[in-house]
């Protein structure tokens, strides 16, 4: 749901970006991008975010880009930063169409995927009509609709590559608390027709790719596991900067998507216990993003008595991003139990270990296996034990910075992009295996000659 918050699961979020590389001038239209140098084409799809914004879409696309292919993205346009129709940027065409985010519950998003969905397809036309027919359509949910795309642009013998961030059904429980009601049956339906459609699937964790080959059906070589991480050349400590503590010894810091499912009125209330019950007054904290919940948070704060030691930046690009990071002692994932958030990754975890940060969490699968011995873990929804492990930390500077290069030697090495990169390449030659190709055209060939024959 445009609520995609900072798992990936990936969940990758309406969220404070990092950056993104040094734009070139971007022609009058991306219709006037260079043509021909590319020998495959592909039509990148995503809803949830605009890209470059989106890091993980731009890291894909870039990687696609660097091996040969003609990269094309549609997305919406962004509220302050994306917002031109169409750029060419660092030899990536990008088409972005305007989208009001969701306001209220389920109707509010199925009219924003309605609009989402009818401009897709609107530009995807366009680009065919143009540039001829793409070899992949690569869709990146939520929603789990963009599918409807890919079918209508099979007629020219496209791929679809389902490339799945969220868990769409656990995200309809986790956001409305409707239970499994007639629009959950209803997404879950739709999750099995993108996989049905989908020729290959890349998921962004083992969890997701077990929810693929049972709840998807997939077969197991269909299925690629690219995960999301964060440039190490990007995401690098910078100096220090002690104004941001407001006077007090240790900065706590929260970066990442505020909606219903993330946790950050967990991390309040720890906040709450860690100066009321641990008798701790020598933090400050900073919560970097935005979302649904936002001015919920910004009142829950005043409630809470905690206005002089808590800020809110809102969406903060890197100059100001990095700064909060390297200067944090202890960063926060506060994520609640549920079944989204157990199997999805946290990029904020991922971003914390690329900034030598250590991170209290509370203990979710998945984030486990992202961070390792980089974080310490509290019980599920425990906040007195989240508040006494920040303690922990606070109280002991050495383990901080044991925890920290842990965390930084993981996504530098086992945990690197550069992993994902080949097992996107992989995918990506899957998708467009000769085999697959040959099966494609017979049934097209045989879909057509069956419809020659009912008139």
């Amino acid at each position: 749901m445009a609520v995609h918050g900072d798992k990936s699961g990936e969940r990758a979020d309406r969220r404070t970006p990092a950056g993104t590389s040094a734009r070139t001038p971007a022609p009058a239209s991306a219709e006037e991008a260079p043509r021909g140098a590319a020998r495959r084409r592909a039509l990148i799809l995503v809803e949830n975010l605009s890209v470059p914004f989106d890091r993980r879409v731009w890291q894909e696309s870039t990687v696609l880009r660097d091996a040969g292919w003609e990269v094309h993205v549609i997305c919406p346009q962004g509220a302050k930063n994306d917002t031109e129709p169409e750029a060419f940027i660092d030899g990536v065409a990008i088409h972005r169409y305007p989208l009001a985010a969701a306001a209220g519950g389920p109707r509010g998003y199925l009219a924003e995927y309605g609009a989402a969905l009818w401009h897709t397809a609107r530009i995807a036309r366009r680009l065919v009509r143009t540039h001829g027919p793409f070899h992949v359509v690569h869709a990146c949910n939520p929603p789990d609709l963009l599918f409807l795309v890919a079918r209508m642009l099979r007629r020219h013998g496209t791929r679809f590559i389902f490339d799945q961030h969220d868990l769409v059904p656990e995200l309809y429980l986790s956001r409305f608390g409707r239970g499994e009601d007639i629009l959950y049956r209803g997404v879950r339906r739709v999750e099995r027709a993108t996989y049905d459609t989908a020729d290959v699937v890349i998921v962004t964790n083992e969890s997701y790719r077990d929810i693929a080959l049972g709840r998807g059906g997939k077969r197991p070589e269909d299925v690629f596991v690219v995960r999301s991480a964060p440039a190490t050349d990007r995401f690098r400590p910078v100096p220090q900067q002690p104004e941001l503590k407001r006077g007090k010894q240790h900065l706590l810091v929260y970066l990442g998507v505020m909606g219903p499912q993330d946790g950050v009125d967990y991390a309040l209330r720890s906040l709450a216990k860690l100066r009321d019950e641990l008798g701790r007054d020598d933090w400050h904290a900073a919560f970097l993003g935005d979302g649904d919940m936002f001015d919920s948070l910004v009142k829950m704060v005043r409630e809470l008595g905690l206005e002089d030691r808590v800020e809110f930046p809102g969406r903060v690009l890197d100059d100001r991003l990095l700064p909060y990071l390297s200067t944090a002692d202890v960063c926060l994932a506060p994520d609640p139990y549920s079944p989204l958030n157990d199997r999805s990754t946290m990029n904020k975890v991922m971003e914390y270990m690329a900034m030598s940060r250590p991170t209290v969490s509370f203990d979710l699968h998945e984030s486990r296996v992202s961070a390792g011995e980089a974080a310490l873990f509290a019980p599920c929804d425990d906040e007195s034990a989240f508040a006494k492990l920040i303690v922990q930390l606070l109280d002991d500077p050495d383990e901080r910075a044991r925890m920290g290069e842990i965390g930084r030697e993981r996504v530098a090495g086992p945990l690197s992009w550069d992993h994902s990169r080949e097992a996107l390449l992989a995918a990506y030659d899957a998708a467009c295996a000769p085999e697959r190709m040959r099966r494609a055209s017979l049934t097209r060939r045989l879909g057509r000659r069956t419809d020659k024959e009912g008139t």
